[in-house]
Order: structure tokens, then sequence, then C-alpha cells
């Protein structure tokens, strides 16, 4: 599959579960904290536009990553074929099911650009953004750019998933350090331009400052440019991961016939990676919903809620790090036949996640203001911080089970029972969540407090149904056909009665 021998993938299917678990996730983890780390860098700097531009990231946001996440489920197929497949020994199928992901993924990234941009006013209104106002004026301009750049977006996280699949979760870090890093040192000055740039005073460089501004006259492009700094960075990430996969030196080697579609292999990915794009786009969906909820008590709730979800994102990171590091061990350890391996790693995965949650729960409840303190700034900066703070002291009571539902979820996705998933998904966020957070705040009257609480209440009753169904065991079955050879060497006490007996209620 290489010719240069640079393979970083973890094993998975030998030896203990802890460690390759840790090895596999933290990666994952790092990554997925460096991607908010983009958002943060905008928070930050865009804060310092005042409370219409943090509004106004409130309201993009909830779009953006409604259609970031419906890519993403796409994604989730590449990595579950090239997992099952290399459990499996099937690895003359692997470069072909990366390169047609690949194809699919950046052909649906070209419509999604296409049909967003033109669509991005209806969306804001529908998320209570009001035309005519400074809030929506910047979350159009926002929108509308990231649309533009959804290609170049998706190209890097196909990258990212496929690499998973194979069990490389450290060359992606690599390059999205790099990317993150960009992004942070050109975000204030695309944002804030070279007049009145506090980052230019933070540095002592006022004088060149003041040079810039008289050579350029550019004050910035505000709220958009934090979109062409992401845009930019992300892209050149993308770029680089895409030579790597045509280079080799990942593990898995592409040629051009790869990039071919093949009806079966289209099939597939389409039957695996419908579900999970719903799945995960239920959970954006959700906050898109919420959002709308808030926006009811007014922009400055809009602005405290868009804050306290940017640092949920971040929290619940270790848990989705583990529930895609889940995702790879459950996916080889099936396509090798070793069906009681991959369920110790679900529960494996849990414990640690319950555990570490419990701590994260208590820090973010004890420094809720300080913490959204750190993103707001100007007028009304009280009025946003109570808000922001509310939320997240309410809500970080329920991080533990939200972090084991997204573990249980993993489990379901790297089976290939991604109907599975997408079923709870819609229970819990689109049926649940909405109904729990409308009741508590239009006809008991709680406002923004009682969407608050019925969200944390959905964390709660979510994993205690999706768990009751992991227990059943009727998820345990590969999507692919194991090599002959491999499939000899699985042990006979490693397999549970889901193995060899019926499977019930499988995708």
């Amino acid at each position: 599959m290489s010719r240069n021998g640079r393979d970083r993938s973890v094993d998975v299917i030998d030896g203990g579960l802890v460690w390759p678990l840790v090895v596999l996730s933290a990666p994952i983890v790092l990554t997925n904290l460096l991607m908010v780390g983009y958002n943060l860098a905008d928070t930050f700097w865009v804060g310092r536009l005042g409370q219409a531009g943090v509004s106004a990231l409130s309201f993009s946001w909830a779009i953006i990553f409604l259609v970031i996440s419906f890519g993403i489920g796409f994604n989730v197929a590449g990595t579950v074929l090239v997992a099952q497949n290399k459990g499996a020994g099937n690895l003359e199928r692997i470069a072909q099911v990366a390169g047609q992901t690949i194809s699919v993924i950046l052909g649906l990234s070209a419509l999604v650009a296409v049909v967003g941009f033109v669509l991005a006013p209806a969306m804001l209104r529908f998320v209570g953004a009001e035309p005519g106002t400074l809030e929506y004026e910047y979350a159009l301009a926002y929108t509308r750019t990231e649309f533009a750049g959804m290609p170049f977006i998706f190209a890097f996280f196909v990258f990212q998933s496929l690499l998973q699949g194979w069990g490389d979760t450290r060359t992606p870090l690599y390059l999205m350090s790099v990317s993150v890093a960009l992004n942070v040192v050109i975000d204030p000055f695309f944002i804030l331009g070279f007049q009145d740039n506090v980052a230019f005073a933070w540095l002592g460089l006022e004088a060149l400052e003041a040079r810039l501004f008289a050579l350029t006259g550019f004050d910035g492009w505000a709220v958009q440019g934090a979109a062409f700094a992401t845009i930019l960075s992300r892209g050149l990430a993308a770029a680089v991961g895409i030579w790597l996969l045509l280079s080799g030196r990942v593990g898995i080697e592409l040629s051009t016939d790869d990039f071919r579609p093949e009806r079966e292999t289209v099939r597939e990915l389409v039957a695996i990676g419908a579900p999970a794009s719903v799945e995960v786009s239920t959970k954006a969906f959700s906050v898109t919903i919420l959002t709308a909820l808030v926006a009811l008590a007014g922009p400055t709730a809009v602005a405290g809620y868009g804050i306290g979800t940017r640092v949920t994102s971040m929290v619940v990171l270790p848990a989705l790090g583990l529930a895609r590091g889940v995702e790879t061990v459950v996916g080889q350890n099936l396509g090798a036949g070793q069906v009681g391996r991959a369920e110790r790693g679900v529960y494996v995965a849990t414990g640690l996640v319950a555990g570490g949650f419990l701590l994260f729960s208590g820090v973010v409840y004890a420094l809720a203001d300080p913490i959204v303190g750190v993103f707001v700034a100007g007028s009304g900066s009280a009025a946003v911080t109570a808000v922001g703070a509310e939320y997240l002291r309410i809500v970080s009571l329920s991080y533990v089970f939200l972090g084991a539902f997204y573990v249980v979820q993993g489990a379901f996705r790297g089976s290939g029972s991604t109907r599975t998933a997408m079923g709870f998904a819609i229970v819990g966020f689109i049926v649940l969540r909405p109904l729990l957070a409308y009741g508590l705040a239009e006809p008991l009257g709680l406002g923004a407090t009682g969407v608050f609480v019925g969200d944390a209440l959905t964390n709660a009753l979510i994993v205690v149904l999706a768990g009751a169904y992991l227990l059943r065991g009727t998820w345990t079955e590969s999507v692919v056909e194991p090599d002959a050879d491999r499939e000899a060497e699985a042990t006979a006490d490693d397999r549970s009665p889901a193995a060899t007996g019926p499977i019930e209620d499988h995708d």
C-alpha cells in the first residue's frame, strides 16, 4: 500500500485495548480541539467588534455546522469501510474506497457550496437573524464566504477520516496544527485590518500599523475576514493532505483509477454515509432550533448561548475523540471477526469518558463566568456573560451523559449500523431536545433558561435509551467479507453469541 514506509497506524486488533484506544484517540481529540481553535480565535477577535459581531457568528455557525455535519456523515462511511477492510485483510480494496470517498465528498461539497450561497439569506432568517440589522449583515457576509470555501473544508475532513479508518490519527493532527497556527496569526489582520488593531498594540507595533494603513488603507473585512482566514488555512491543510494520499506517504496509496466511480462502492458509501450524515446533522440542526428558541429572548441571549455552545463543543472533544477511536477499534475488530474485543473496546471507552467528564463538569461549573468573559468585550458584555455562564452551569451537569452517548454512537457507526445511530440521534436531538426546550421556555415561561434545562435533560435521557440497545448486542456484524486467512485467525473465545447467531434489527 505504501512506497515510503511511513505508516503511522495503531494496531487495535491485537494486545491490550486501553493503550491503543488512548494512542488512537488522543490525536483525534487534539485535532478536534484545534478545529475548535478556529472558532475560538474567530470569536475572540470578532468580539473586538462588539456584541453584533458575536451574535452574527452565533447565527452563522448554527447554519455552517449543520451543513458541515452533513458532509462529515459521508466521511464516516469512508472511515468504516477502510477500517473494516483493513481488519478483514482486504488491503487491495482500501485505495479504491478511499479514492471514491474523496470523489463523492468533493462533488457533494461543490453542490453544497452553490446551494448554501444562494439560500444563505433565507437560512439566516430561519434561525432568527433580522434583515436590516448589523448582526444580519455581518452574518450574511460570513456565511456566504464560508459556503464558497466548502470544498476546501470538506477536503481536509475526508483526508482525516480515511486515515482514521487506517489507524493513523497523528498525521491529520500535524497538518491541523499548522493550519490553526496560520489562522491564529492572520485572523486579527483579516478582521481588524491596519487601523485600531489591538494586536499591533499588544506587540508594540503601532508605528508599523500606521505605516501599513497609510500604504494600503485596509481597515479589515470585519466578520467576513474571519471566514477568509479560516478558508485559507483549511485549504492549505487540505491540499497537503490530498497530496500525501496521492504520494503513498501515509500507508494508503491512491492512483487516478481509484477516483473513477464504481457503482457498488458508491452504493456502499451512500448506504452507510447517508444515515450517518443525518445522524451528525441532527446535532447541528438541534443547535439551530435551540438558537431560534433562544433568539426569542433577544440578541444578548443569542450571543451568550453562542459562546456557551462553543465552550461546550470544546469540553466534549475527548468524548468525540474516543467515539471516533471506537469507530476504528470496532470497525477493524469486526472486520477481523473479533466481536468480543470490539464490544470490550466500547466498554473501556465509556469508562474512560465517564471518569474524565465528572472532572470537566466540576471545572466548567465553578469557572463558568470567567470562561465566558474571555470571549466578551464592549457594551452589553455583562449581560452576555450572565447568559453564557448560566448555560454552562446548567448543561455542564449533563456532560458525563452526553460523553457516554457519543461513545455508544461511535460503536454503532464503527459496525456500519449507521441507521441505528441515526435513529437515536433523531429521537434525542430532533424530538426530545426541542420539545423539552420549548416546553420549558414558552408554556412554563422560563425563557432561555428553559432551553438550557431542556438541553441538559435530553443528554441524560438519550444515553439511557441508546445504552439499553447497545447491551442487546444486535449491532455487532461487519459490513465487509473478511479475508480467509484473517478470518481463521479470530479465536473462538473472542466471539460473542452475536457473532454466530442470527443478527436481529441490524441495518
